[in-house]
């Protein structure tokens, strides 16, 4: 099955047009007694999945969920003529959040915060079994599913060829999906070995060679020591090159 590489930008781009909704829309006239909050609150995100994506101008590849928490029952909240929903500094709409409400206009100004969950589900790789620390995948080791993208903060991997032939970093459970963090590139060279290495700058190159200060893989940024002492940092290319920037 084709695995669109466009899912991360359209998901974000569907999620910026959230925002943009949530900055300038309210529960306008909404007199609402506080048990009331919640269900006019899930009827209203529901109304704003609905809006983000009709003005992303793309089809949103992931099944976006929405679920409402409950306001602390503690509260005695005053009645509010327009309630305004935005979100709190550092927040971001993907699993588990929060949803802040002001008062508006009303007799007596109140703020509070309504916990929400945002499920995101779309395909991605799953491993059919447990994978031990240091193994290097191939495709036998993982299986297409659906699973919830926002379960956590870290990007999933959907395409093949993000992950097969690279190393865990850890030991993996069956029916893990398979995200960036779990796994790197396996190394091209060992700490002590001698690598080639590439400055670049304005106009021209500089190659030399050194003593590699650790082991790295395709991507990784490594120590190496040149000849005359100096230590210098770059990023290893995938043909096993050491590449820094003047």
């Amino acid at each position: 099955m084709f695995v669109s590489l466009f899912f991360v930008p359209v998901c974000r781009r569907w999620l910026l047009c959230l925002v943009a909704w949530l900055c300038c829309a309210s529960l306008a006239g909404a007199q609402v007694p506080q048990n009331g909050i919640e269900e006019s609150t899930r009827q209203w995100v529901e109304q704003a999945l609905k809006t983000a994506q009709a003005s992303s101008g793309v089809a949103v590849p992931l099944r976006m969920e929405v679920t409402v928490g409950q306001l602390d029952p503690r509260l005695r909240l005053a009645p509010c003529e327009r309630i305004e929903p935005y979100l709190p500094v550092g927040t971001r709409l993907w699993g588990r959040t929060r949803l802040a409400l002001r008062c508006a206009i009303g007799p007596s100004r109140w703020n509070v915060f309504l916990p929400i969950t945002i499920k995101a589900t779309g395909p991605a790789w799953v491993l059919t079994g447990p994978v031990a620390s240091g193994a290097v995948l191939t495709e036998a080791h993982a299986m297409q599913a659906q699973v919830d993208w926002a379960a956590e903060n870290d990007t999933v991997l959907v395409d093949p060829a993000q992950w097969v032939g690279k190393t865990t970093v850890r030991a993996l459970s069956a029916g893990q999906a398979l995200r960036q963090s779990m796994l790197r590139a396996p190394p091209l060279f060992q700490a002590g070995s001698q690598v080639r290495v590439l400055s670049k700058g304005g106009g021209f190159t500089i190659s030399g060679s050194g003593q590699a200060m650790g082991p790295a893989g395709a991507g990784d940024t490594v120590r190496v020591r040149m000849p005359n002492g100096k230590i210098i940092s770059g990023v290893v290319t995938q043909e096993g090159l050491v590449e820094t920037q003047f």
